[in-house]
């Protein structure tokens, strides 16, 4: 399916360098890479850009690389939770956090870093990181948003209690940010909801059973943004939301890979339409393209606001309408 219509969609998270995207699963190569296919899918379906999430200080350093390659691509600088032993494992943790303020910086130079992150709590997944070491390190990680001026790229599983107690003891070392794929109750949403600088990311991880679509429809369009979080949450026949799903597109497994079509099983950013479709499904909205602007908006907000003040002035000296 191709065609964005009157539809303005930014993917706030995708994971290029994952190996799926280079044909590789679980350690297996079945097909080329094909980052270049994708994104023509994407750019065809209505989306304009796309925020390439680092995990890590090696994969934020591929993350710019990619966001290099595409103006419409831009990135990330962090330490996903479940990583942070590398902090330790580096031998100089206070010099493994200056790495990542330079590789920042210079991706801010470049203009294509635009959050710090992904970074935050996962008590999902103890058995990869301590909950005491994923704290020390999403604390730190503060400093280093702080130092550039950035938003944060937000992650929080089970966690919400001290993910919250950070955010306040920190909170006045935060711009902005967005806690993205969240997964969370209607309790979760409303404490991050009180910090009025912070957004909510719904992928399709979100939208697996009726209650995450209760706690969705409570989150106020204002303080929303869409992402497919590629090549994993993708949208299933199985969850509560595939009923207001309504575009597709041709899939094929990866076996018999064809570059005409979607890989079945792997999530990709022209499906954050799907996204977008059971949000407005969900909530009752009809108006689908005005939907993508409000959300559209609320992304430039965070991490575009160049491009809302070149909007304004435009409008102020009658040349019309600029990027957001």
């Amino acid at each position: 399916m191709a065609g964005g219509g009157g539809m303005r969609m930014i993917d706030i998270a995708v994971n290029f360098t994952d190996g799926m995207f280079k044909g590789v699963y679980n350690g297996k190569h079945y097909h080329v890479a094909d980052i270049a296919t994708v994104l023509s899918r994407a750019w065809s379906a209505g989306v304009e850009r796309i925020i390439v999430t680092g995990g890590s200080l090696k994969e934020s350093r591929e993350a710019l690389a990619i966001a290099e390659t595409d103006a419409r691509l831009f990135c990330t600088v962090g330490v996903h939770p479940t990583r942070c032993n590398e902090f330790d494992e580096s031998g100089d943790p206070d010099k493994h956090v200056e790495a990542l303020l330079s590789l920042a910086k210079e991706g801010i130079t470049k203009g294509k870093v635009v959050a710090i992150g992904e970074c935050g709590l996962d008590y999902d997944r103890l058995h990869f990181c301590s909950a005491d070491i994923q704290k020390k390190y999403f604390t730190k990680q503060f400093e280093i948003a702080y130092a550039t001026k950035l938003p944060m790229f937000l992650h929080m599983r089970a966690a919400a209690d001290d993910f919250c107690n950070i955010l306040e003891q920190n909170k006045h070392m935060l711009c902005s940010g967005v806690v993205h794929s969240f997964t969370g109750s209607a309790q979760d949403r409303d404490q991050l909801l009180s910090f009025s600088n912070l957004f909510i990311g719904i992928n399709g991880c979100s939208l697996k059973t009726a209650d995450n679509l209760d706690a969705v429809k409570g989150i106020p369009l204002e303080r929303m943004m869409i992402e497919t979080d590629s090549p994993y949450c993708e949208i299933k026949n199985t969850h509560a939301g595939i009923g207001f799903v309504k575009s597709s597109w041709s899939s094929k497994k990866k076996e018999k890979y064809d570059p005409e079509c979607i890989v079945k099983g792997r999530n990709e950013p022209c499906l954050v339409r799907q996204v977008l479709e059971v949000i407005a499904g969900c909530k009752g909205i009809s108006d689908i393209n005005q939907l993508s602007k409000t959300l559209y908006h609320n992304t430039c907000r965070v991490f575009f606001p160049q491009d809302l003040d070149s909007a304004a002035e435009a409008l102020l000296d009658g040349s019309g309408n600029v990027g957001c």
